[in-house]
């Protein structure tokens, strides 16, 4: 009966992750916010499928585990030596301005000043997996804000440590007068580090040797997964948190040859675990709690987004993070953690804090952490809208030149340089103004507008040029101008930059023969050097790039003939094509390796 109880909580589990997950998904809300209301659903709030929280909270905390785990084994001290100023500038100002605006309301109100530091440290956080992932949708780790929004979660994912170190301390001065002396934990704390730090130094690296000897994955795995379970267990045993166990044995094992096997190993069952973990959270919430008392709940919330909000959108100022990337970085971070929830249930279960003050402020960051999605959206169509309604900045009138290069980046900036220093001023057309005042600066004719517009076409002398360059991003917006260019301008010669092979094809269609694909040249680079590398022969490297040029042309030409017939007319010709290149591939290797036999 428990052996079957077991089997339906785990497909209630996986399948309410699955389907909670898609449609969160769908709606643009991101998995996380999928595995809290999954939770809900199923949990006490919501269908009461699952009544025993506790049960399922345990193995699930392991997520958290798993997390800091693979989080020590990424710490490289001369990336964060090399971030040392952002970090401390904006992290360190984030988390103390955090904690000391909530420690001062908490004490304001009347409650004691070590709840309210309990609190202050577990508000102060964000969440890492909630910030990360919107960020790298909408392509901004490297704008300013990214970069920005990157140190402070780095920050506050090394202030955990420190701050899982003094909670111990912090519930022992408010828990029973039996409870250990602060000298006792504070010396057990320590040794249990300093164990950890040097046992895994000198005695799990030999044992990840041997084990790598055997060449038995499933042990080293296995192995992976015992070192982590047993640390956190041993940390627990000693009054310190599962958390901080795995984070060190991270750090002992993140300069080691094994660490990326290691992270490899543990990957799968950190992603699996960590949703579980958001599952029991969402299954904790107290929906009772927010029916009865919604103005207090509904007002934490708010009081931790203004509070979190304020102190960023000052760190934001004083770091100089332009106006229309602030709105993002202070959404991304004015949320509510997991790890508030590691905080907040370990100071509950040992008595630093009261268990009803835990809960409300659990629901008003799992609240913060549903609402911050659905922000994020509107936050999107108000750039949008914005974006719309501000009024459009004039398009330059570009002078006259034989050349026109339209597209200033990756690719557009290589080209006019060339075309520069060749003696060639290039007109250049962006609509981008960053690129456009920025490249002026460095004596470029560049001009700001829409190179698909045909009147800029003609205002940038397209009719007397002998040459246009196109170098968007964008593999639509190049086809229609090559049309565009095509119907008008005739006499005016086209060299394009191709995405792929498709929109190389496209481009064909279109009229446009001078194609370059944007990585071709510098995938051919690559594997000149790995065959090179690989052959110990760079005779045989080179000439093997060259074959494979000239076959990549032959493929070109005998693709496009058959690319609007059937996807299997298709697939025999590459096919095809592909034999080939391997048979003159083994002559030519014949050829170079049995004269050299032969001199021997």
């Amino acid at each position: 009966m428990g052996e079957g109880l077991f089997l339906v909580q785990g497909i209630l589990y996986l399948g309410a992750a699955v389907l909670a997950v898609l449609i969160s998904h769908r709606l643009g809300l991101g998995s996380i916010a999928g595995y809290l209301l999954a939770g809900i659903a199923i949990g006490p709030a919501g269908l009461k499928f699952v009544t025993q929280v506790d049960d399922v909270r345990r193995v699930a905390e392991l997520g958290v585990v798993f997390l800091m785990f693979v989080i020590g084994l990424e710490l490289e001290p001369k990336r964060l030596l090399a971030m040392k100023t952002k970090l401390l500038a904006l992290g360190g100002s984030q988390v103390a301005g955090s904690i000391a605006i909530i420690l001062g309301l908490a004490v304001l109100i009347g409650f004691d000043w070590r709840t309210g530091l309990i609190a202050g440290m577990a508000l102060a956080l964000s969440s890492t997996a909630l910030a990360i992932t919107p960020l790298e949708a909408r392509g901004g780790l490297h704008t300013q804000a990214g970069q920005a929004t990157f140190s402070v979660l780095l920050f506050q994912d090394l202030a955990v440590i420190p701050m899982l170190a003094v909670l111990p301390l912090l519930v022992t001065q408010s828990a029973a007068a039996s409870a250990s002396p602060w000298y006792v934990s504070l010396g057990i704390a320590l040794g249990a580090i300093a164990l950890t730090l040097v046992g895994g130094h000198i005695v799990v690296r030999r044992v990840f040797r041997h084990i790598a000897r055997t060449r038995l994955r499933e042990i080293f795995t296995a192995f992976a997964l015992f070192l982590v379970i047993l640390i956190a267990w041993v940390f627990e045993h000693v009054g310190l948190s599962m958390a901080l166990g795995a984070f060190l044995a991270g750090v002992v094992l993140a300069d080691s040859e094994y660490r990326h096997e290691i992270e490899a190993a543990v990957e799968p069952f950190k992603g699996l675990l960590l949703g579980l973990f958001f599952i029991s959270v969402g299954m904790t919430v107290d929906l009772g709690l927010l029916l009865e008392r919604p103005l207090l709940i509904l007002g934490l919330v708010a009081g931790l987004l203004i509070a979190k909000g304020l102190v960023l959108a000052v760190i934001a100022w004083r770091a100089g993070i332009v106006m229309r990337e602030r709105p993002l970085f202070i959404l991304l971070l004015a949320q509510g953690g997991e790890f508030a929830f590691v905080l907040l249930g370990l100071a509950a279960t040992q008595g630093g804090i009261a268990k009803p003050v835990a809960q409300a402020l659990t629901l008003a960051v799992t609240l913060s952490m549903l609402l911050t999605p659905l922000f994020l959206v509107l936050h999107d169509r108000w750039q949008a809208a914005r974006a719309s309604d501000t009024p459009e900045r004039p398009v330059d009138t570009p002078e006259h030149g034989t050349v026109i290069v339209a597209g200033l980046g990756r690719m557009g900036q290589v080209v006019a340089r060339m075309l520069h220093a060749s003696g060639l001023e290039p007109v250049i057309l962006d609509d981008d103004p960053d690129h456009v005042e920025q490249s002026r600066r460095f004596g470029f004719k560049v001009f700001y507008g829409d190179a698909t517009r045909l009147d800029l076409l003609h205002a940038a002398g397209a009719e007397s040029a002998q040459l246009i360059v196109i170098a968007l991003d964008d593999p639509e917006a190049t086809s229609k101008l090559a049309r565009l260019v095509q119907k008008h301008f005739p006499k005016l010669k086209i060299v394009a930059r191709a995405r792929d092979m498709r929109h190389l094809f496209s481009l064909r269609d279109a009229g446009v023969t001078q194609v370059e694909r944007e990585t071709f040249r510098a995938a051919l680079g690559l594997g000149e050097l790995a065959l090179q590398q690989a052959t110990g022969s760079a005779t045989l490297a080179k000439r093997a790039v060259d074959t494979f040029a000239q076959h990549d042309a032959e493929v070109v030409a005998k693709l496009y003939e058959v690319h609007q017939q059937t996807p299997d007319a298709h697939v025999n010709v590459s096919n095809e094509l592909r034999d080939q290149l391997a048979r003159t591939f083994a002559e030519d290797v014949d050829r170079t390796v049995a004269p050299s036999r032969r001199e021997r």
